[in-house]
């Protein structure tokens, strides 16, 4: 059954336009040093399964396009590099501490932004709606899912 996530990044490090360039419009999503997040990565994203790719860290955050995961977890190669910002010491090539999939663009969208999100009722229960949320991958429902794209078409 194919699940849905919400996918942050910041747009100067990878925004929806340079998804858009990379080569198949796919991405590795580098750069998770959250454990909860690189475990949904790691242990229960699949291949299919469809993103909101969002916009955070910027002067107006939100949903900027509709991605979907493109490859099985692997390592994150950034934790090897030492002139990465991402780099972990502690990693080693035989026993990667964090991994990462690929991500491939389906479309681009208007901005749906946070602010517009949070006026929404059928959007309320979105995690990355909710107080104290800073994740930078949260599930997405079924029904949330829907709606979103339902905005979006609108």
């Amino acid at each position: 059954m194919r699940a849905f996530w919400l996918m942050k990044s910041e747009p100067a490090e990878c925004s929806i336009d340079d998804l858009a360039r990379a080569p198949g419009h796919r991405v590795p999503w580098i750069g998770v040093r959250n454990y909860q997040a690189r475990n949904f990565m790691r242990d229960v994203m699949r291949v299919g399964d469809g993103v909101l790719f969002y916009h955070s860290s910027c002067p107006v955050p939100g949903i900027a396009g509709l991605a979907e995961v493109a490859s099985a977890p692997h390592a994150d190669d950034s934790q090897f590099d030492p002139a990465s910002p991402y780099h972990d010491p502690k990693s080693r090539p035989e026993a990667p501490r964090w991994q990462c999939v690929d991500v491939r663009l389906l479309r681009k969208t208007r901005l749906l932004a946070l602010t517009e999100m949070r006026a929404l009722p059928q959007l309320a229960t979105m995690q990355v709606l909710q107080r104290g949320s800073r994740l930078s991958i949260t599930p997405v429902t079924p029904a949330e899912w829907a709606s979103v794209n339902a905005l979006l078409e609108a």
